[in-house]
């Protein structure tokens, strides 16, 4: 049975290949960084989003969903990586809800790659906050283990950025977001629902045109 974290919590992972899978009230960009020994992002090519969403060792969406699924293998970061945070931002633009007190509280859950329950986490008591570190693994003493972590930030996704040391964090944020609003512009609509005399009009043959008599 799965672990059910509190923030703070952390849970031994027994394995190197996990998923890690959100699901929330509505649209969210899921992405992660990656720290060393003291917890420092140190560069851009450090970040998994939308724009460049492929890492050794890592894999997260492309665009915005309720529902995602990242894929980690501890054993293929890079040697110098000791954390992995995993970050949710909520993307912006009209319509959009500007912080996540506002939406249902995101549900975080770790499994391995065949969907077995390692931990789960709710992410309660967000308010004005429209990014947060939802997750953190991390290696101590050559193993791997999950922390919830649930700090979020009224600042959005460069407050976090800049709060882990990265330079430049705005510059980056915004290209992020940029990828976001493009992803959701690429992204094809569901067809619209047949209605009953859509689908009786297919199967009837048109005016003035006999069925063709079947074949003997």
């Amino acid at each position: 049975m799965a672990a059910e974290l509190v923030r703070g919590q952390n849970h031994p992972l027994p394995g190197s290949r996990l998923e890690i899978r959100v699901s929330a009230g509505g649209p969210v960009m899921a992405g992660a960084t990656l720290g060393d020994e003291d917890g420092r992002l140190r560069e851009p090519g450090w970040i998994a989003h939308p724009a460049s969403p492929r890492l050794p060792g890592l894999e997260v969406s492309r665009q915005a969903a309720a529902d995602h699924r990242i894929a980690v293998d501890l054993e293929a970061l890079p040697e110098a990586v000791h954390r992995v945070n995993v970050l949710l931002a909520l993307p912006t633009g009209a319509g959009r809800p500007l912080s996540f007190g506002a939406t249902a509280a995101p549900v975080v859950a770790v499994t391995g790659p065949d969907g077995t329950g390692i931990a789960g986490y709710t992410i309660t008591g967000l308010g004005t906050e429209s990014a947060v570190v939802a997750v953190e693994l991390y290696r101590r003493l050559g193993a791997w283990k999950v922390r919830a972590v649930g700090q979020g930030y009224a600042g959005g996704l460069a407050a976090m950025l800049e709060d882990q040391g990265l330079p430049r964090a705005r510059e980056l944020a915004a290209a992020v977001e940029e990828a976001i609003a493009s992803g959701a512009a690429r992204s094809v609509a569901p067809p619209p629902a047949r209605t009953g005399g859509e689908d009786r009009g297919r199967r009837t043959a048109p005016a003035g045109r006999p069925r063709a008599a079947p074949r003997a």
